[in-house]
């Protein structure tokens, strides 16, 4: 990754105190007009971040809330419930650039819009490939070029029926990512916009969508050019005054619907999600139901724990007002669970049933229909910081792990299933055990692929290179990255190998150090207030003399010694210095690599040569497991070579080669072996 704005520094002198507590109500939402949304809103008018994100606590439970209702799981991506049913949305959609914004003024989201003469385009996908020759190669003598480069609005529409046994049923119209900015239409009516583009997001659908009916669902979005122009030597960044990231970065901004959207119908009375932490053979469990319905209902809810956990079923008659969300709460001893772990990653399948009959004691006794259930799996481990040191259950581990990008030429920010199977699949080959999510949220499927795989993961967020005006905008008023921290501890809640949060990536540390450790302790507090399992907080800093390290958890800083700065040598005293600083914090190198051609080859003292990036690889990596005892461990930057829009690398497409395998993962680069062949200390 270039590090324009890396920050190293020898020491700080202060390290100031004081932390701004989270707000205590979510944020407001711009009103709309359903029936005439008209010009609403364009790319920069929200007032807040739209979604309302905020925390309720119910029944001793924090629980998040998005658009006033509870945010659901989205395990049913791939994982329906018999209690369910489910419309997939993935496939051919109508699909127009509106680069003079006229969509709304001429009705592209009515019903009777005539889209006939639109292209069809698949969901998921990305529409940088749609019409971008030669977007994975090397080759940048048309760099600029095609729908890569295309900013600004764009709509999609797709015509659905679901059955018409829906009727009365709740309906939600879920996306797993779709962005950056998302306006969402149901037959002409406004029911909801979105910001963000890696976060999955549900909109209730109910009282919009017409069951046995032909239906239209429009979709608008908006993605910021990064710069006035992608090929002029003088172009001018494009920031935002309230976006995450806010400028341009190093990573390609993928725009689209981008990953699968589908309808999913349920009871009124509804278990929206469920919350787990198993650890010493007891897992409690926390059931969140939804009465979405305007009567009162009184359900049996009914806990199981899963087979091979030896543990029973438990149950509780619960009463719900019309419109009421509650937690229900159960402590379950699993006496035969086995402990998940990088070597034997246990999973189990907790189950929540409701129950509905015509009487309390019919209900007691288990005889009523099954109204609604919902599914997770889980595993029984604990994360922790003890006696200086990052454990996993009970015993202290050293991470070997690498950083990526989630594309492929093929496919942009859509990947297909055997895509991740093929990336993740070289952490094995590389006796990696963990993985950086940097720097926003992945598909639901790798967090899936990481729990089965015992793979360790580092969530992450969008806020890189964010600046002081940026922290004072999201803590004090537009609230985004605390929306984007608290949808990351609630998706990821339940998956054991997400062991840590970060919270930001090298963003601007010293221009008001009061701020910068406010907008951090927003973000940790509201992590804090939803993560039962009380996981490690850290970030990848700019400098390995952050004025907020006292707030982490874990030191986490980005380190380019030999490269952007200083001497190769000088890691180790520098890993020395801040240990003696914060003994009782372990160290993570959240980031360190370099570049090469591949195939040049040549002597390991020439930059630019494999040999050179194996070689600074080497060093770099003894210098860290040589301080195991303090150290979490090391991430190498980058597990593939990566794509992004930024005024550097055009020449190769903008392709950033600091990869262990090229953008195509055909090509191994030496460092591939190097990295394969470093010794984890403490695996």
């Amino acid at each position: 990754m270039m590090k324009s704005r890396l920050v190293v520094v020898a020491l700080v002198a202060l390290l100031l105190g004081g932390t701004m507590s989270a707000a205590a109500s979510g944020p407001a939402i711009l009103e709309a007009d359903t029936t005439d949304p008209g010009p609403w809103p364009d790319a920069d008018s929200f007032e807040r971040e739209p979604m309302a994100t905020e925390v309720r606590e119910l029944d001793g439970v924090n629980v998040v809330f998005q658009y006033g209702l509870p945010v659901p799981s989205f395990d049913t991506w791939n994982r329906p419930e018999p209690s369910r049913e489910y419309l997939s949305l993935d496939g051919d959609w109508k699909f127009a650039f509106d680069p003079d914004n006229v969509g709304l003024a001429e009705g592209w989201y009515t019903r009777s819009f005539d889209d006939s003469g639109w292209a069809s385009k698949p969901v998921p996908g990305s529409w940088d490939l749609y019409d971008t020759p030669g977007f994975g190669t090397y080759d940048g003598s048309r760099f600029g070029e095609g729908s890569a480069f295309q900013d600004g609005y764009a709509w999609f529409r797709k015509r659905v029926r679901p059955a018409a046994n829906w009727k009365h049923r709740f309906i939600k119209l879920n996306f797993l990512g779709a962005g950056y900015k998302t306006w969402v239409y149901v037959n002409g009516r406004f029911v909801g916009a979105h910001e963000g583009s890696h976060t999955p997001f549900s909109i209730d659908v109910s009282g919009e969508l017409e069951p046995g009916r032909d239906n239209v669902i429009a979709v608008r979005i908006h993605r910021r050019p990064d710069y006035d122009s992608y090929t002029s030597p003088n172009a001018t960044p494009i920031r935002s005054v309230t976006e995450i990231p806010s400028g341009p970065v190093d990573y390609w901004p993928y725009a689209g619907l981008t990953r699968s959207v589908y309808l999913e119908a349920t009871s009124q009375v509804t278990v929206s999600k469920i919350l787990t932490d198993a650890r010493n053979g007891r897992l409690r469990l926390a059931a969140i139901l939804f009465n979405h319905g305007d009567k009162e209902e009184t359900r049996l809810v009914k806990a199981d724990p899963g087979d091979g956990t030896g543990g029973a079923p438990q149950g509780e008659v619960v009463t719900l007002a019309p419109g009421q969300v509650r937690a229900v709460t159960f402590e379950l001893p699993i006496p035969e669970a086995e402990v998940w772990d990088t070597s034997s990653p246990r999973l189990y399948t907790a189950e929540v049933t409701l129950f509905k009959g015509r009487g309390a004691g019919q209900l007691r006794n288990g005889n009523g229909s099954v109204d609604d259930r919902l599914s997770v799996n889980y595993g029984m481990r604990t994360v922790e910081v003890a006696d200086g040191r990052l454990q996993l259950n009970g015993r202290p581990i050293f991470l070997k792990g690498v950083n990526w990008h989630e594309e492929t030429s093929a496919s942009g920010r859509s990947m297909t299933v055997a895509e991740y199977d093929v990336e993740l699949g070289m952490l094995a080959d590389l006796n990696a055990n963990f993985i950086r999510n940097s720097v926003y949220n992945r598909h639901p499927y790798v967090y899936e692929y990481a729990d089965r795989h015992g793979l360790l993961v580092l969530d992450d967020l969008d806020n890189m290179w964010l600046s002081l005006n940026d922290f004072k905008t999201q803590t004090e008023s537009y609230g985004l990255s605390r929306a984007l921290a608290l949808m990351m501890a609630w998706n990821q809640a339940n998956h054991p190998s997400v062991i840590m949060w970060s919270l930001q990536n090298e963003s601007d540390i010293w221009t008001d150090q009061n701020m910068y450790r406010a907008w951090l302790s927003d973000m940790k507090q509201a992590i804090r207030a939803v993560d039962w399992h009380e996981r490690p907080v850290t970030w990848a800093s700019s400098s390995s003399w952050d004025p907020a390290f006292d707030l982490a958890d874990v030191i986490g800083f980005n380190e380019y010694f030999g490269y952007f700065y200083g001497k190769d040598e000088d890691l180790g005293p520098t890993l020395d210095a801040v240990h003696r600083q914060y003994p009782d914090k372990p160290i993570l190198i959240t980031e360190n690599g370099t570049w090469s051609f591949f195939g040049n080859y040549g002597s390991e003292d020439q930059p630019g040569t494999e040999e050179w990036q194996a070689k600074k690889f080497r060093l770099h990596w003894e210098q860290v497991v040589q301080r195991a005892d303090f150290m979490a461990g090391y991430t190498f930057w980058n597990l593939k070579d990566y794509k992004q829009r930024r005024n550097y690398n055009q020449q190769y497409n903008g392709i950033s080669y600091m990869g262990l395998v090229t953008f195509d993962n055909e090509t191994r680069r030496l460092v591939y072996d190097e990295f394969r062949n470093a010794v984890n200390p403490a695996p």
